[in-house]
């Protein structure tokens, strides 16, 4: 059911991301806009839990984007699925892969905001290279303690579909360089990868790549696949003063990409940790790893959430 927005849940709208819904409860904001169903701030009090950029800012590094229906990356934008072969437009043309799904740049439908919680719509038209219509419903929820994001996708067509999603926040440092910040990484695996960054091989975690305890960041660089361990799981990037950004992997979610933003221009360079939520890993339309099936009429649900910690 379709429920009118208060008008204290808007933000005025912007050429670039559309309406802008803010969320709010004790100290902690939210800002969260129509195109892409983006999450574009995080703070409590002074301090960001994301890497925030502008309402008429396209971020480089696909800040805060909700990344359907696949995540990661598709080696040369092919894929077969029952029979059929399907090709999808290289939108990481550098290295020849279709990349980070469809939705992003797609202006949702808000269908309920309040103070504390806001949940978008987005019926996903078949295309060339993805036929598959899907409903997707995103929600954001304050709560005392964390921000609470969830996605549940429903199969609207007549055939199987393939699905895969993820998420792409940012970890803010806080202020500090992130070299300076310790990073601690659930993972169970990595994932070796070839020059296109397509998964080649399921390893152990090299010693270099291995936050299984928190260490510093210092000069490592990272835009590297992690297996999650059975249940929920987390990435923390904690700052020098003991704060603590992190994101919770709750349902859903079977890897981690993580990436330190080397490459990226300006004042975006190693500002922040892509600490992405997967259900799949980059190429699973074609090695099928991970990869969701939707029957017609089912639905897949996945949720994450994001919280600080503050210092002792």
């Amino acid at each position: 059911m379709t429920r009118l927005i208060p008008a204290e849940a808007q933000l005025p709208d912007s050429v670039v991301s559309g309406r802008q819904v803010r969320l709010s409860l004790g100290d902690a904001v939210a800002v969260v806009t129509e195109v892409g169903a983006t999450l574009r701030t995080y703070s409590v009090g002074d301090r960001d839990v994301i890497v925030p950029f502008g309402a008429d800012e396209l971020a480089p590094g696909c800040h805060g984007a909700v990344l359907a229906p696949w995540p990661n990356r598709l080696g040369d934008g092919v894929y077969d699925f029952d029979g059929e072969h399907h090709r999808l437009p290289l939108s990481e043309p550098e290295r020849d892969n279709a990349i980070h799904g469809l939705v992003r740049h797609e202006r949702w439908t808000i269908v309920f905001a309040s103070p504390t919680a806001a949940e978008f719509l987005l019926d996903l038209v078949p295309r060339p290279g993805y036929p598959f219509p899907l409903r997707m419903r995103m929600r954001y929820e304050l709560t005392a303690n964390a921000l609470t994001v969830t996605l549940t996708t429903t199969n609207t067509g007549r055939t199987r579909a393939p699905f895969g999603a993820g998420f792409h926040p940012w970890l803010s440092p806080g202020g500090f360089a992130l070299d300076d910040c310790e990073l601690e990484i659930d993972a169970a695996g990595w994932l070796r990868t070839d020059a296109r960054l397509l998964p080649i091989a399921y390893e152990a975690v090299p010693t270099v790549k291995d936050f299984s305890s928190a260490r510093r960041v210092g000069y490592a660089r990272l835009d590297d696949g992690f297996t999650a361990p059975e249940g929920a799981s987390r990435i923390r990037l904690i700052a020098p003063d003991g704060s603590v950004a992190e994101v919770r992997a709750l349902q859903g979610f079977g890897y981690w990409q993580v990436f330190t933003g080397d490459g990226l221009p300006g004042r975006w360079l190693r500002s922040g940790l892509a600490a992405e939520p997967m259900t799949c890993p980059a190429d699973a339309f074609r090695s099928g790893d991970g990869l969701v099936v939707l029957e017609p009429g089912t639905f897949h649900t996945c949720s994450f959430a994001l919280a600080l910690g503050r210092p002792n």
